[in-house]
């Protein structure tokens, strides 16, 4: 019998560009959108320099596009220096089921070897469609997520970088099956980067996965082999990360998928309103509304009570979220959101820079924000993102307001306008007025523009 992994690949090699509809289309481009954006705004970060700074001291064989620069490196460092700079501020997509992810961050991968091998724009859309599909489907086959089992998602991003690299390559179904098992196999992520402290690992172990996904399958072009029992088979991902999975995710409906039948993934994926951990999107969202409507400052807050899921509650808000030190600290904690919100009005990738995090206007209220869990919430996640804030003043009102899910979910999406307005601002004084209608043009044109000729467009004009 197959194995998962060879009936993926095999679905993945016979997909071809015909079988997707517009609407699909349209949704990668939209992502594509998103996400080069946040590379713009995160190539001017400090840890995105270091990282370039190492590339260009190993050097190597020019052959792709460094995002920003135009710089050439290789393929796998431009696969991963371009993750980085897409997660770096932590602002590109979302999706959260029984554990989280940011499909996105496997885009610069699939550009990379598209860029090697001269791939048309329509083989880059049929692969980002199906990395987002697998990547998506890995985060709803564990009862609980990985993450309650103590490793971090881009342990599964891993698995599916791989799969849109050794598409975009063109690789048979037997090389890519190798490709998923070499990646796979080899590339695990602890959850300590999330945990506490948070430090520059927070936004580069997905990098990193969609590093080793584009090294797999260009070892898998030449003929490496892996293991093709990588999900299923002995002390594979089911087996060694138990205690219950429901492999059938992984594959179910996909040749209904191939026939034009149900709907991909992507729809369901969504875009990120703020540039900080997912679960603090609803309570910063929930905290801007009530200050907005009422006219609340900060100095005018008592107290902030948010009843949010059990998992936001443990990651958003340990000791260490009350005196966040640093920017990935920072965007985790749901106390600095929530005062950053109060201070300003809004919650923006330069409120994360290590002077604005010791700002007076936004300490003073850390120690407000108390944040519960609450069990009915959690009953309703993934479902619902539910979330409910109460503002106390310091003249004694109280005021409240509740949502089921954040502005840039799938039920409640980023209009065009906020999408320009969040593209325009992370470019900054990097792009002319003409270089980004250039950009957007590209987008436009995705499948019409080969690998190389896409990516040539984004680099900075002024």
């Amino acid at each position: 019998m197959p194995t998962i992994s060879q009936d993926i690949s095999r679905f993945s090699a016979n997909l071809t560009f015909d079988q997707l509809d517009t609407a699909t289309v349209d949704a990668v481009k939209r992502f594509v959108y998103d996400s080069v954006g946040c590379a713009f705004g995160g190539v001017r970060t400090h840890d995105y320099g270091i990282a370039d700074k190492v590339d260009r001291m190993l050097g190597g064989e020019p052959q792709c596009t460094i995002i920003g620069s135009g710089r050439k490196a290789n393929a796998v460092s431009a696969a991963f220096l371009n993750a980085l700079a897409v997660r770096a501020l932590d602002y590109n997509d979302i999706y959260w089921k029984q554990d989280p992810s940011h499909p996105s961050d496997i885009i610069p991968g699939i550009w990379a070897c598209g860029e090697v091998v001269g791939a048309s724009g329509k083989d880059v859309v049929v692969a980002t469609v199906l990395a987002y599909e697998l990547e998506m489907r890995l985060c709803e086959a564990a009862f609980p997520g990985i993450r309650e089992r103590g490793w971090h998602h881009a342990t599964l991003t891993a698995f599916a970088a791989a799969l849109g690299c050794a598409r975009v390559l063109g690789l048979s179904a037997d090389q890519t099956a190798h490709a998923i098992g070499i990646a796979g196999s080899r590339h695990a992520t602890l959850g300590c980067v999330t945990a506490g402290k948070l430090t520059m690992m927070k936004n580069t172990v997905d990098p990193m996965a969609t590093q080793a996904g584009a090294w797999a399958a260009l070892l898998a072009r030449e003929g490496y082999e892996g293991p093709e029992h990588v999900f299923d088979g002995k002390e594979g991902l089911s087996d060694a990360y138990g205690p219950e999975w429901k492999l059938e995710i992984l594959t179910d409906g996909l040749d209904d998928l191939a026939k034009g039948k149900g709907t991909w993934r992507i729809h369901d994926c969504g875009m990120k309103a703020f540039p900080t951990e997912a679960l603090t999107h609803a309570p910063i969202s929930c905290v801007i509304q009530i200050a907005r409507e009422h006219g609340v400052a900060a100095e005018d807050v008592a107290e902030v009570r948010i009843d949010t899921l059990t998992k936001a509650a443990d990651i958003l808000s340990d000791p260490s979220k009350y005196d966040p030190q640093t920017r990935e600290t920072a965007d985790h904690s749901l106390p600095y959101c929530i005062a950053a919100a109060l201070a300003y009005g809004r919650v923006t990738p330069d409120l994360f820079d290590e002077e604005k995090i010791q700002d007076p206007r936004i300490r003073q209220s850390l120690q407000k924000i108390k944040v519960v869990a609450n069990p009915e919430f959690e009953a309703a996640f993934p479902a619902l993102q539910k979330c409910r804030v109460e503002l106390d003043t310091t003249d004694g009102k109280t005021f409240d307001k509740q949502i089921d899910y954040p502005y840039g979910d799938p039920r409640n999406p980023k209009s065009a306008a906020d999408m320009d307005a969040k593209f325009d601002a992370l470019c900054g004084e990097s792009f002319s007025a003409e270089g980004r209608s250039r950009v957007r043009d590209a987008v436009e044109r995705l499948d019409a523009l080969s690998a190389g000729e896409f990516m040539e467009r984004l680099v900075f004009d002024a």
